[in-house]
């Protein structure tokens, strides 16, 4: 079955950094699209970024210029590195197979805070 391992995250002071992994399994993950979504506190689930298979990337604009979202196929791995983090950027973090998170992973909490 579909297993999506999320693990990166923690406190960081706003213009920090962290990296983001997603353990991929139960599909073929060098041939689907990948996504990253986030839900900060008492909101709904937001669409971050999204991947094709070929590495081609798309990123909300939100965090254009700070976030960069990667793979890599040999590893079954997807990651998402976050520079200049800012306070609105706390929140769960998600990788899922599709934009609105359905088939997501459990997730891994960034707060971004001094």
């Amino acid at each position: 079955q579909v297993q999506l391992v999320e693990s990166g995250g923690g406190l960081v002071q706003p213009g920090g950094s962290l990296r983001l992994s997603c353990a991929a399994s139960g599909f073929t993950f060098s041939r689907s699209w990948m996504y990253w979504v986030r839900q900060a506190p008492g909101k709904g689930l937001e669409w971050v970024s999204s991947i094709n298979p070929l590495g081609t990337t798309y990123v909300t604009p939100s965090v254009k210029g700070r976030f960069t979202n990667s793979r890599d196929n040999a590893k079954n791995t997807l990651y998402l590195q976050m520079n200049s983090l800012k306070s609105e950027d706390t929140a769960v973090y998600y990788c899922a197979l599709d934009s609105v998170g359905s088939t997501r992973g459990q997730g891994t909490q960034v707060t971004v805070s001094s």
